[in-house]
């Protein structure tokens, strides 16, 4: 089901559609051309919202739009809630951008998404976007551009930066996904590795990572597995983080051998990836390939 990231025309509803938040993005992504079909809200006086209807559940609203994707704007308490109400209805994909979403139910919604065939990107996500077609969250206009990159992160702000300075020199995205920095997540770098190898107008694949975890570790296993004869380029932020002070991301854990940046480091460069520790050095690398100048 995860092919479902690559089509630019399906159609989408915002759970939380009523609440600040929700419209506001709303009109952002009806603006930037993103297929918003409906809106689900709690509130029985509402009908419309900035010219979309607006619907009790997602089951009235999948019925009455054929809506195949969900962006959640609802609170971290009621994510569990929502994204099973979404799969249960029949949506495929679920972009869920709350931050702080407890491990018990961002486990529990893993196993519920798993269940129903659905692809769950997030908690803790900026979104998804294919550029000048499509975008679910809330990425920054400004770092996004058509183009031939692949590009995966954990860390939002790390990429908007990256994107932009990349956008600067001409080189865009084909599929931008925002994995979050959470411990529990609905999808990982490794589970984009085959979407991203066959995806012909891909031509190279940007990773932007960071210390803890196991995520980078378990992408070059995906890479090595897939034998990718695309460039892999890698940020992996944190290289000077001082041992044993909590920071950053909830995932951002070392265990043992693993997740530290020398781990990572040494498993990604094995499995053919350029690996960097700044985003200048970063966005040189990927300027440098001729193969990744838009045709």
């Amino acid at each position: 089901m995860i092919d479902c990231l690559l089509e630019a025309e399906i159609p989408a509803l915002i759970q939380g559609a009523s609440g600040r938040t929700g419209r506001q993005h709303l009109r952002l992504m009806q603006r930037y051309g993103t297929r918003i079909v409906g809106g689900v809200s709690a509130r029985a006086e509402l009908r419309e919202i900035e010219g979309v209807p607006v619907f009790a559940n997602c089951r009235e609203a999948v019925a009455a739009t054929g809506a195949r994707a969900s962006v959640l704007m609802v609170p971290a308490l009621s994510v569990l809630a929502a994204l099973t109400e979404a799969v249960e209805a029949g949506i495929e994909l679920v972009v869920t951008v709350t931050e702080g979403v407890p491990v018990h139910d961002a486990m529990k919604a893993l196993g519920i998404a798993r269940a129903h065939g659905a692809t769950w990107i997030g908690a803790s996500t900026p979104g998804i976007a294919i550029p000048g077609r499509l975008k679910l969250g809330f990425l920054p206009d400004v770092a996004l551009a058509p183009g031939s990159l692949g590009m995966m992160s954990k860390s939002g702000t790390l990429s908007y930066e990256v994107g932009h300075r990349l956008v600067q020199r001409g080189l865009g995205q084909t599929l931008w996904v925002g994995v979050g920095g959470d411990l529990v997540k609905g999808t990982r770098f490794a589970d984009l590795v085959p979407l991203f190898a066959r995806h012909a107008p891909t031509r190279g694949i940007v990773v932007i990572g960071e210390i803890g975890g196991t995520e980078e570790e378990e992408l070059a296993e995906a890479l090595a597995a897939n034998r990718i004869a695309k460039p892999v380029f890698a940020l992996l932020a944190g290289s000077h983080a001082p041992e044993g002070v909590m920071m950053g991301h909830a995932g951002a854990m070392i265990y043992g051998n693993r997740g530290s940046f020398a781990s990572k480091r040494a498993a990604l460069e094995a499995a053919g990836a350029q690996v960097y520790t700044t985003m200048d050095d970063l966005v040189r690398g990927i300027a440098s390939d001729p193969n990744l100048l838009e045709q």
